[in-house]
């Protein structure tokens, strides 16, 4: 960016000494335009990536359509290419750009939109391209996407110059039909109005395809990025544990896909429309339509251009007024939508207890409950939209025939001609829509901001997840060598802060099995929960062996969507282990009935009991054979003959596994080599303390 700046100096230099020289007041304002777009352009790189984008696009057009008006001012521009020559004003206007882009880079939505975009065209992801005629090739996803927007940006700039071209044909057809000048007529039709229309459509096309894959490849990057970071290592758990946002399934796969398609619907044509107002205002501004301030004889210039831009600023304005409570009111009801719709789910995954319950009546209370919270939100939203749609209604009828009212008395004194007068209409139109483009999509960009809102929320939750615990306490995780598990030090607090556990040293490893055991609440679990690495709240030391392969199965096991064997594998991939592998250990943990079910899907959470769950479980355990193995009560739902027969199935297929497990039942005492006790301190905490296992 620092090169294009001082090429941009440089041509603004040059522009402005020509500029003098000429007496030009457009080569002049170019100049000074250049100059104040190079400053911003050498300050870019300080901007958020996605900004710096367009920066960078609107500072090669100046550089190029700076240079070409520069060489037709001094007559140096091809003769052939007359019809092109681009004016100054087109450079001067690219040039404001790319100032105004840096402008709103300092509005706090602004920032926080480009903040949210920018990592995908920054991805150093490898992807592949399809595209004729070079066929398939790798690319970095960033560098691809970088080239979309950029091919975007230009295409959408050069349907603005077609509609600029067509509004003079449209303004030469009618004057050769107030003329009935034939020849000319049909010469606008076919060899004008045909070669830019077939252009126009052709350019759409291309223009729709290319949209649709920015689109698509941003929003599938956005998705796996975010489920990536959500399922880094406990950081979902974390979030869930802190209660800082809610429904994080909503915002990955509801508000990326809202997210991507706003900012490209709103960043384009916002893009489109401005290109628009500045062409067309041209023409608004040039025509000769006379007017003087009342009582005075002072001209007033580009009479109708400041109409237009008053009337549509003053309807802008009171659009917003009328409209800005639909943005909390969007964010609001997105909320109890996603709220309601995880009450369905969750009862879809608790069927089987409700049905043992009868609590079909219970749960019907609150669904309805909660329905009834959409249906009251949605009523304020339709309250808002209604006062809304009946200001933009009223102002988008008269938006038709004003411009005819504002110029028919030129046209009946001849001042002006049919032909002037269609185009003014047109020009007219096409500015005033582009100064009511917040006015046009105001309901949507109130659900965007929501959007934003939510992800930006959600972005804020993960970082404050992998920066748990609380201050500057923290729970330190360290690898160390040997085949002891200790844990020093340590304080292990509930989510409030309060603490429950207090751990002076406790070391594991020198038995071949543990068994923990205390009164409930008296922070067993949290404790797992510590060693695994994924409780944040609290400080201390865990020291884990290092290279150890550390598996935890807790009380109720998560059974994936899928086939059996996928459940029987995971976490590893369901080709992970043969089938006789998978068999062997469905046999061992008595679930043998179940082998020819290995390629079934099913909603096996659901058609499995919580025993069979169990000694899935344990079987995940047999096929991993980690180092240490913890059970958080992860056979209490077996009675105690076939528990008895699980650890015994543990005991002699994973000799060199240690296990630490929780219980209650007095008969896991004799399966186990030591036995820790969670001793009452007199602050109200607990600690571990070690005594000697019962013989067998």
């Amino acid at each position: 960016m620092r090169p294009l700046s001082f090429a941009i100096a440089a041509l603004a230099l040059i522009a402005l000494v020509m500029g003098q020289q000429g007496d030009s007041a457009g080569v002049i304002g170019m100049g000074i335009v250049g100059l104040l777009l190079a400053v911003v352009t050498f300050r870019s790189p300080a901007l958020p990536f996605f900004l710096m984008i367009f920066s960078g696009i609107f500072g090669a057009e100046y550089v190029v359509f700076g240079a070409g008006s520069l060489l037709a001012h001094i007559g140096a521009w091809p003769t052939a290419l007359q019809a092109a020559t681009p004016p100054t004003s087109l450079a001067t206007t690219v040039g404001v750009f790319g100032i105004l882009i840096y402008a709103i880079s300092f509005l706090p939505v602004i920032e926080r939109i480009a903040r949210l975009a920018s990592p995908y065209f920054q991805s150093s992801d490898i992807t592949t391209a399809k595209l004729w005629p070079i066929g398939t090739f790798s690319i970095r996803q960033g560098v691809l996407g970088v080239m979309l927007l950029t091919f975007l940006i230009v295409l959408n700039q050069t349907q603005v110059g077609i509609s600029l071209r067509l509004s003079f044909f449209n303004r030469d057809m009618y004057d050769a039909l107030q003329n009935k000048d034939a020849a000319s007529f049909w010469y606008q039709l076919f060899y004008v109005f045909c070669f830019w229309a077939a252009i126009s459509v052709i350019s759409n096309l291309i223009e729709t395809f290319a949209n649709y894959t920015v689109l698509i490849r941003w929003r599938r990057w956005m998705t796996l990025d975010y489920t990536q970071r959500w399922l880094g290592r406990g950081e979902h758990y974390r979030i869930a544990l802190a209660g800082s946002v809610d429904n994080p399934d909503q915002r990955i796969a509801e508000d990326t896909r809202a997210f991507v398609n706003s900012t490209y619907n709103y960043t384009l044509p916002l893009l489109t429309q401005v290109s628009t107002l500045v062409s067309f205002s041209i023409i608004l501004w040039n025509i000769p339509v006379s007017f003087t301030f009342p009582g005075t004889s002072i001209p007033a210039p580009g009479y109708l251009f400041w109409i237009v831009t008053i009337y549509a600023v003053v309807a802008t304005w009171l659009t917003h007024l009328i409209g800005r409570p639909l943005i909390a009111l969007e964010f609001e009801q997105e909320k109890r939508e996603a709220t309601f719709r995880f009450s369905l789910a969750r009862l879809r995954e608790y069927s089987e207890q409700i049905a043992l319950m009868v609590g079909e009546p219970t749960e019907r209370v609150h669904l309805a409950h909660r329905f009834g919270d959409i249906v009251i939100n949605f009523y304020r939203i339709v309250w808002a939209r209604l006062k809304l749609g009946s200001f933009t209604s009223s102002y988008n009828q008269i938006s038709v025939v004003l411009p005819y009212i504002v110029l028919a008395p030129y046209y009946f004194a001849g001042t002006i001609t049919l032909g002037i007068m269609m185009q003014v209409a047109g020009a007219f139109d096409r500015v005033q829509t582009a100064l009511s483009f917040i006015i046009d999509r105001y309901q949507s960009l109130a659900s965007y901001l929501a959007s934003i809102d939510r992800l930006t929320t959600f972005e804020a939750a993960i970082v404050q997840a992998q920066a748990l615990p609380i201050g500057d306490r923290d729970i330190h995780h360290t690898l160390v060598p040997g085949a002891r598990l200790d844990v020093t030090g340590a304080t292990l607090a509930l989510p409030d802060g309060r603490p429950i556990v207090r751990v002076d040293n406790l070391s594991l490893g020198d038995a071949r099995s543990t068994l923990l055991i205390g009164p409930s609440g008296s922070g067993k679990s949290t404790l797992f929960r510590a060693i695994a690495g994924i409780w944040p709240f609290g400080a201390g030391k865990v020291e884990v062996p290092e290279g150890a392969h550390i598996m935890l199965l807790p009380q109720r096991p998560y059974l994936p969507q899928g086939t059996l064997r996928a459940a029987l594998a995971y976490p590893a991939t369901e080709d992970a282990y043969s089938d006789a592998e998978v068999k062997e250990a469905m046999a061992k943990v008595k679930l043998a009935h179940l082998a020819d079910k290995l390629d079934e899907v099913d909603l096996w959470g659901q058609r499995l009991s919580g025993g069979e769950q169990q000694r899935l479980a344990v079987a995940r355990a047999l096929l991993a054979r980690p180092d240490w193995l913890f059970l958080d009560e992860a056979t209490a739902s077996l009675d105690e003959k076939l528990e008895g027969e699980i650890y015994d199935v543990i005991d002699r297929t994973l000799p060199n596994t240690k296990v630490v497990s929780i219980g209650h039942r007095s008969t896991l005492r004799q399966m186990h080599d030591e036995v820790v006790t969670m001793q009452p301190n007199t602050d109200g905490t607990y600690s571990p303390k070690a005594m000697a296992a019962e013989p067998a």
